[in-house]
């Protein structure tokens, strides 16, 4: 039993470093075709590799499962090492691909954004930013009003950065994280401003200047100008532009066999009959498990599944009497297990026993608990039966 159970996991160990090489898989932009037209690799991660088109310093690769309607999506990138010449980007697709499913790849390609460019979205990004502030700002006669509260109006702001930055992206990875705390600060003190005293906080405005329109004024165009620096300073002079998009849509992914996975193991059953006269009764058993889940997916359910089998083995108590099986002649169990170290597992459930009294000849039969280890084996059910 020790050079079985040896054996076994030698061959885990085996398996294991067979698996340790990651796939690559190549991507070809001129026909815009990917591992050769065949099924991507699936419940595995894996590097996508292609020829860098001149100029290109971003490479982003969105993944979405299904159509490319999915909100569903898996974003990589790659971006070209600083200072140097290559021909070739290679990224990670680090969340594996469901087996037998159909996925939506979108390769976008992104260069060096010139001064023009950047101009350009700068401007807009200001132009909207004022148009915006101005629109929700509305001066009364007991202060500045605004049509939505500060945080909804940040918010919205910060979408307007966003929308426009779309087809850009910042070559330092960054992402636009919102207006800043001096701008909310700012914006939250026009609820404290008192147009009725504007008369005193205004200097050196003509005879007829309306002070509270100056006042309110004043602090409009402050707040515009603060919210146009700071989307400026993010802006800067790091965009990269997208310039090309190549779409690849519902393809498949490999399927893979389907198993069995058999199990066979050494368990204990305290065979109790009354609180004083239990017997500990050890034996092996054989079965099948039905995993909870895909441990690639989700891991604890995938380790975790429905076992059901038998012993291989009647017993016999102290006392002489037999410990069989009422249906097959064998005890019947069914449990939990839990798997650990790849090919181990952890067995807890109940097992169904016929106990025959060696003085009467009559027989009961009992539900009794157990628990046990086991190697677990997958057993290939068929070329042609795939999932």
């Amino acid at each position: 039993m020790k050079r079985l159970f040896t054996y076994f996991i030698l061959l885990n160990f085996i398996s294991f470093y067979s698996h340790a090489q990651i796939t690559t898989v190549n991507y070809d932009i001129v026909s815009n075709e990917i591992n050769g037209n065949t099924p991507l690799p699936s419940e595995d991660v894996f590097f996508i590799k292609g020829v860098l088109p001149k100029n290109i310093e971003l490479v982003q690769v969105g993944v979405k499962r299904g159509s490319r309607s999915s909100n569903i999506q898996e974003v990589y990138f790659w971006k070209k090492p600083f200072d140097f010449e290559i021909s070739q980007f290679e990224l990670f697709v680090s969340e594996p691909l469901r087996a037998n499913e159909r996925y939506t790849l979108e390769f976008q390609f992104f260069s060096r954004a010139k001064s023009a460019q950047i101009e350009e979205v700068q401007n807009a990004i200001n132009k909207n930013l004022e148009s915006y502030i101005r629109a929700n700002l509305e001066v009364t006669s007991g202060g500045i009003k605004v049509n939505h509260s500060n945080q909804v109006m940040m918010t919205q702001m910060d979408k307007i950065v966003a929308d426009a930055l779309e087809d850009y992206r910042n070559y330092l990875g960054r992402d636009f994280k919102g207006f800043s705390e001096i701008f909310r600060q700012k914006l939250e003190q026009k609820d404290r401003l008192k147009l009725r005293r504007a008369r005193f906080n205004i200097l050196g405005k003509n005879k007829g200047d309306n002070d509270k329109a100056v006042y309110a004024s004043q602090y409009i165009e402050e707040l515009i100008a603060l919210a146009q620096n700071e989307s400026n300073q993010f802006v800067g002079n790091n965009l990269l532009s997208l310039v090309e998009i190549s779409l690849i849509d519902k393809y498949p992914t490999e399927k893979k066999p389907t198993t069995l996975p058999l199990n066979f193991g050494y368990a204990t059953i305290p065979f109790k009959r009354s609180l004083s006269d239990t017997e500990y009764l050890h034996g092996f058993y054989a079965g099948v498990s039905l995993p909870l889940g895909n441990r690639t997916f989700t891991k604890f359910l995938g380790n975790t599944s429905f076992s059901t089998g038998v012993f291989l083995q009647n017993f016999e108590t102290q006392g002489g009497d037999k410990i069989s099986g009422q249906y097959i002649g064998l005890p019947i169990y069914a449990g939990l297990g839990y798997k650990f170290f790849r090919i181990m597992r952890f067995n807890v459930g109940a097992v169904l026993v016929n106990q025959e009294e060696l003085n009467t000849g009559i027989s009961h039969d009992y539900v009794q608990f157990f628990t046990g280890i086991s190697l677990e084996l997958n057993l290939w059910m068929g070329l042609n039966n795939k999932r």
